[in-house]
């Protein structure tokens, strides 16, 4: 004895609404819906989805076939059954399809004998595409029935395609919003940013370069204000990690318990206040970059826990533990004279070798004076934007900042040029705008070789009368260029002079 169609009807019909509700991916459930529809009679199901290029029908799913056999089989809106059921968004039944001319049999596959069902998929009022079935169903089955089910069908299919689609226009649209920020974030973090055309930036350019590509800790030095936050964000941006995470903390501005809560993380009720588990800066960067600025104000005690982090990638939330594993690459960052720091047991030695394997020292703004201009055009071009007017710096204002000496490095000059902006009435920056925080006589070109003069000596003239690479490049003239015995004349430790040759930039002789 047969069960009569609607009794299998509705019992497809709880087993197609199960199958689209389990997954977004219409294309991963469309053919257990056929599935479906084939155990209540309605045998090689098929479903077509609009291309959205084309406009053609394309066979996304077809029961009993591969895909090979039926992707390369298309219809044009209107052409064939499939086509027309498309073009007029109604339901095609046919009796007979082997006698109806309208029928394609392109894949070859249909009954000749036997009935034919396409219903068109809507959804919101778009057509969306074409549900086909051939019923083999039992005696006294009326074609009427077959196509409202049929129908039903197509329109739950409707609703699943037009979900689907729309998440995945949306997921395209966050994509290319992505992808546009990254750019945008890479145009601003980038080379292009950081302005130098000097030996000595061009040197830091290079090392830059070179490191960005490898996950090797770095330890940018310079005096405060010469842009080492800047290095720090261009070494990660060019680099594979560019698209994880980059997390920054600036050690001097936290006192030591509140630091390493805010490195390590810490758990609920681990101290008064802690209210509910939370990551720390390690846990928020794995996957990317951290970057420690001040790294040389951290205490001697804190220093051993940073150390294990760096050394194994391993460290406990304050109040756990459950020890936790991050892949995390660190920039580190510091204007203090570590070797100093390092020799009075201020910071550990073990810590230092770790932090400095591979140094970037900024040089300061007095040795790249031939980069002020540029670097004067760039800040007073980015001060114009912010207060959407046009400002001109004028040659006698380059002149008398090229003649300063600039003890506060970049950072000086952008308050120096943003104070000369807010008093210029007209947008025009000339000398008399140009206010100096500090009294400092001239250097001329401070980055000119000491091979060009005769080197002074430490005896010939009076400590206060010369600079700090004078004093350097005297003592090591006077004790032959040993750097031990110029250290013992100026008073350090070979360590500090090794670490004053580098940022000075003196070029040490071989004999």
């Amino acid at each position: 004895m047969s069960v009569p169609f609607c009794h299998l009807s509705i019992e497809a019909l709880y087993r197609v609404s199960q199958v689209l509700s389990r997954s977004l991916d219409y294309r991963q459930t469309l053919g257990e819906v056929l599935d479906a529809l084939a155990q209540a009679g309605l045998v090689r199901g098929l479903v077509s989805i609009v291309d959205p290029v084309s406009g053609e029908l394309a066979i996304t799913a077809l029961h009993g076939l591969d895909e090979a056999a039926y992707a390369p089989v298309r219809y044009q809106s209107g052409e064939g059954v499939l086509g027309i059921a498309l073009e007029e968004g109604e339901i095609v039944a046919i009796e007979n399809v082997g006698r109806d001319p309208r029928f394609l049999n392109r894949l070859g596959i249909y009954d000749p004998a036997l009935p034919f069902v396409a219903a068109p998929i809507a959804a919101g009022g778009r057509r969306l595409g074409v549900l086909a079935v051939q019923p083999d169903l039992p005696a006294g089955a009326a074609l009427e029935d077959v196509a409202r089910f049929t129908e039903m069908v197509a329109n739950l299919i409707g609703q699943s395609v037009r979900l689907a689609l729309e998440v995945e226009q949306e997921k395209q649209s966050l994509a290319e919003e992505r992808d546009s920020l990254r750019r945008t974030v890479r145009g601003k973090y980038g080379f292009d940013n950081i302005v130098g055309r000097s030996a000595k930036m061009r040197k830091v350019f290079d090392q830059v370069r070179l490191v960005a590509k490898w996950n090797t800790t770095v330890l940018i030095r310079g005096e405060t204000g010469t842009g080492k936050e800047l290095i720090a964000n261009a070494i990660h941006y060019n680099s594979p990690r560019a698209r994880g995470p980059y997390v920054r903390l600036n050690c001097a501005a936290l006192p030591e318990n509140l630091l390493e809560s805010e490195l390590f993380g810490h758990e609920k009720g681990a101290f008064t206040g802690a209210i509910g588990a939370r990551k720390g800066r390690f846990e928020t960067a794995d996957g990317g970059t951290l970057f420690l600025d001040e790294i040389g104000e951290i205490s001697p005690a804190f220093q051993a826990k940073l150390l294990r982090v760096l050394q194994e990638g391993e460290f406990e939330r304050v109040g756990s533990t459950r020890t936790l594993k991050v892949d995390v690459r660190v920039i580190a960052a510091t204007h203090r004279d570590l070797e100093a720091a390092v020799d009075t047991g201020d910071f550990r030695e073990d810590l230092y070798y770790r932090l400095n394997v591979m140094p970037i020292v900024l040089p300061p703004l007095r040795e790249r004076s031939e980069d002020i201009p540029d670097l004067a055009r760039h800040i007073v071009e980015r001060i114009a934007v912010q207060q959407g007017r046009r400002l001109t710096l004028q040659e006698s204002a380059l002149r008398r900042l090229v003649q300063y000496s600039w003890p506060g490095n970049v950072r000086e000059l952008e308050n120096c040029l943003e104070r000369a902006a807010v008093m210029s009435e007209n947008g025009v920056i000339d000398a008399e705008l140009i206010r100096l925080d500090r009294s400092r006589p001239s250097h001329g070109n401070p980055c000119a070789s000491p091979a060009v003069s005769p080197a002074p000596s430490l005896e010939s003239h009076d400590e206060g009368e010369m600079s700090e690479r004078e004093r350097v490049i005297a003592a090591l003239e006077q004790a032959g260029w040993v750097q031990a015995k110029a250290a013992r004349l100026l008073g350090m430790t070979p360590r500090q002079i090794a670490y004053r040759i580098q940022i000075l930039g003196i070029e040490v002789k071989r004999f």
